[in-house]
Order: C-alpha cells, then sequence, then structure tokens
C-alpha cells in the first residue's frame, strides 16, 4: 500500500502543475492553457462523488487502481505525442476521469487491509508516502527536462506506472475485506448501505464538508499569488522559489503526515484540525508583512503543517461518520467535490481582488475566510474520534442526577 502510495504520487503530480509550464513552452497562450486545465478541473470535479460510490460497490479495488492508472498513462503519453488542441484535450478528459478514483481507492484498501482501529496511523503513513513521491516526481521532472527535454518527461512519468500497477498487485485481494473497505461491518460479506438521505441528514459531516470547501477556498490562491508577486519584483527568482516552496511542502508533509495520524488516534481530530486551520489566517498575515525570500519560505513550513494535518484528519473524520454505514468512499468523494470546488472558487476570488485592489487586500480577505473556516469547525463540528466521544457520553451519563 505504501508503495503504492509513492509511486501513484510521481504520476499525479507530474500531470498537475507541470502542463501549463509545458503547454505555455509549446507556444500556447494564457486562455487557451486555462481552458485545457480547467476542462480537465470540471471533468474531476464532476466525477468525484459518482467514482466514491463505485468504490464502495465494486469489491475490485486492485483493478481499480490498476485501471486508473493505465487512463493516466495514456494521457501522459498523449500529451508527449502531440501539443495539438485534440491531444491535449482528450489527455486532460482522461486524466480528469481517472484522477478522482485513485484516492477513494488507495483508501479503501487500507481500510480493508488493516481495519478501523489501525487505519489511523496507517493513512498517516501513506501520506507519509505519498509526500515522497511528490519529491521523487520533482526530481525526475528536473532532471528530464534539463538532460533530455520538456517532452520526455511525460514518457518518464507513463513509465513510473510499472511500479505503481506492480506494486499493486503485490497486495493480496484476500487481506483486503470487502466491508470494511466500503466503511461497513468488518468480517460481513452482505451489503449494509445505510441511504444517501441518511446522510445528508449528518448534521456534522455536512459541516465538515463546509469547512473543508472554506478551507481550500482561503489556501489554494495564496501560493500561486505569491509566485505572482514575487515574479514582478524579481522574475528570475521566482521559479526557484516555487520551487522551493512545493519542496518545503511536502518534505513537511514526508515528516509529519504518519506522527499526526497517531496523535489523531490518541488525542482525537478536532484539536488537531482546529491547529491546522488556525495556521491559514497566520500565514495570510505573514505574507503581507514580509518580502525577503528566506523569511517567506520559512513561512512555507506553516503550509506543510496545514495541508499535511488536513490530508490526514479530513479522512478519519470522514471515516468516522460513516463507520458501518459503507458510504465510507461515496463520502470521500463528497469531500474531494468541496475540495475542488474550494480550491476552484479560490482562485477566481483571489485574482479577482488582485486585480482590482492588490496583493495585500486580497491575501487578507484569504485570510478572513480562513477565520471563518476556523470558526465553524469550532461551533458546528464535534469531535468525532469513537473512543473520545464514547467518553464524553460516559462522562455526562454519570453526572448526578438533580431534581
Amino acid at each position: 500500500m505504501e508503495w503504492t502510495n509513492f509511486f501513484l504520487a510521481d504520476v499525479q503530480a507530474g500531470l498537475g502543475p507541470f502542463v501549463a509550464a509545458y503547454l505555455a513552452s509549446l507556444g500556447w497562450q494564457p486562455a487557451a492553457v486555462g481552458y485545457a486545465l480547467t476542462l480537465g478541473g470540471i471533468v474531476t470535479v464532476l466525477v468525484q462523488t459518482p467514482a466514491g460510490w463505485i468504490v464502495d460497490r465494486v469489491a475490485w479495488k486492485r483493478a481499480i487502481l490498476i485501471a486508473g492508472s493505465i487512463v493516466l498513462a495514456i494521457g501522459s503519453v498523449l500529451l508527449a505525442i502531440s501539443g495539438k488542441a485534440l491531444f491535449v484535450y482528450t489527455a486532460q478528459v482522461l486524466i480528469g476521469f481517472a484522477g478522482p478514483f485513485l484516492g477513494p481507492t488507495i483508501a479503501a484498501i487500507t481500510m480493508g487491509v488493516v481495519g478501523r482501529s489501525l487505519f489511523d496511523s496507517q493513512f498517516g503513513k501513506n501520506q507519509g508516502f505519498n509526500a515522497g513521491g511528490n519529491l521523487f516526481a520533482a526530481a525526475t521532472i528536473a532532471l528530464t527536462s534539463r538532460f533530455i527535454g520538456n517532452r520526455a518527461i511525460f514518457y518518464a512519468l507513463a513509465i513510473l506506472v510499472v511500479p505503481t500497477i506492480l506494486s499493486t498487485l503485490a497486495i493480496r485481494p484476500a487481506d483486503i475485506d470487502f466491508e470494511a473497505a466500503r466503511g461497513g461491518e468488518e468480517g460481513l460479506n452482505k451489503k449494509n448501505n445505510t441511504s444517501f438521505r441518511t446522510l445528508a441528514k449528518d448534521r456534522p459531516l455536512l459541516a465538515f464538508l463546509g469547512c473543508a470547501f472554506l478551507f481550500h477556498f482561503a489556501n489554494a490562491a495564496m501560493l500561486p499569488q505569491l509566485g505572482e508577486l514575487l515574479s514582478h519584483g524579481s522574475p528570475r527568482a521566482a521559479a526557484p522559489f516555487m520551487g522551493g516552496c512545493v519542496a518545503i511542502t511536502q518534505v513537511v508533509i514526508l515528516c509529519t503526515a504518519a506522527a499526526f495520524g497517531r496523535f489523531a488516534s490518541r488525542h482525537g481530530r478536532k484539536g488537531l484540525l482546529l491547529f491546522g486551520f488556525g495556521v491559514l489566517p497566520v500565514r495570510a498575515v505573514l505574507y503581507t508583512v514580509l518580502s525577503a525570500i528566506p523569511a517567506l519560505l520559512a513561512v512555507q513550513v506553516l503550509d506543510g503543517i496545514a495541508n499535511s494535518i488536513f490530508g490526514v484528519a479530513s479522512i478519519l473524520v470522514i471515516a468516522d461518520r460513516t463507520s458501518g454505514t459503507g458510504r465510507f468512499n461515496v463520502a470521500q468523494g463528497a469531500l474531494a467535490t468541496a475540495v475542488g470546488i474550494g480550491a476552484a472558487l479560490s482562485n477566481a476570488f483571489g485574482g479577482t481582488l488582485m486585480g482590482k485592489f492588490g496583493y495585500r487586500t486580497s491575501f487578507l480577505a484569504l485570510g478572513a475566510i480562513a477565520c471563518l473556516a476556523l470558526l465553524t469547525l469550532f461551533l458546528a463540528v464535534p469531535e468525532t474520534l469513537p473512543a473520545k466521544t464514547e467518553q464524553k457520553t460516559k462522562k455526562t451519563l454519570e453526572l448526578p442526577q438533580t431534581r
């Protein structure tokens, strides 16, 4: 599972932000690049929740990962073959369609293999391997583009699908409990689904999805805007700075994700999430007062902490709220949809404010949204760790009764 996370991250990381730079190097205009990326983003958002539903229903979890990896490889090869619109748009549709299946399936396999009791710590380890894969992908892209050329990057990423498939095949199907992988009761063969209407009435779950939306609404535009700000003042420093920021974020996630998973298992999710959400407004304010590159790179550590906490704890909250329902993966899909919409609106919102009122106003507005996310989390989302919830209920029942 861990190495599957590592190699899958290699492929997905290269098919993300680098595509824009690659298309620009081929002479695509910024608007055309935006249209191509938006197409892939729209497909991803539309497929997220249905993909989770399919992962819940299908027993062949390894087959989903392998098929999704192959589709990513096809999309990567299409980008390498030609920069014509037909090839690029087809590749973006394929990549946008395959991506939503991969995250829920990895989480489902993890739940099915280790069970609910060990899921917290194991999922944290998975996220650490994912971050390591992102760093390896960044190094692969840098070396391949420097010594072979930009087009060769996509062939290299397609080749990395091979170890992804091999590591997936190394997971034995018999070790994946089908019901546990769906968030159902472990060891049962029959399907026991909670209705979608019941999930839709789960207020803590809905409140958390709203918090996830606000978190990414506040967070997604911050780093791109900082890169734009720096490119105006020091164009030569912009690219190395952005690369350094991404590397710092992934190193922090690599070093902390497993520890955050263990912490959440022992002490609960809410306190950890409040800390992660609280980092965002601080980061937004620091971007308005700092200008030295070393200081801005240091601030990026906060981004790594916030993303590490959210990446681990958000899935744990979903697992808690859907335990025994058989709807774990469809709820993951709903979470991914909320995240995707929040991130998309963040860039549009931040870009509009930046154009009309300047960078400082945009950062402060994003920080204000982060404060709203923190307040919503504090007021509307209870602790979801089952042991904590049961302990709190027990203490309430043991209070002296008064007439």
